[in-house]
């Protein structure tokens, strides 16, 4: 590994040990519940719309499982 990826894995991991981001995790994850509800789901381009907000939030929270590696 280099030091610029071990400078940014290191960045990672100490943005993610702050309350700040274990707020916005809290949030994500209630939202998570809110988006993948099929009952609010309008019609297929929505439920498409739904799936990218889903995607993109699971990448957000699953940065603390990288940057415990």
């Amino acid at each position: 590994m280099t030091q610029e990826e071990q400078k940014y894995w290191d960045d990672l991991n100490d943005m993610t040990l702050t309350d700040g981001w274990k707020a916005l995790v809290q949030e994500l994850t209630a939202n998570a519940i809110v988006i993948n509800s099929v009952t609010h789901t309008k019609d297929e381009a929505d439920l498409n719309f739904r799936k990218g907000q889903l995607n993109i939030i699971h990448s957000i929270i699953n940065l603390t499982e990288n940057a415990d590696d």
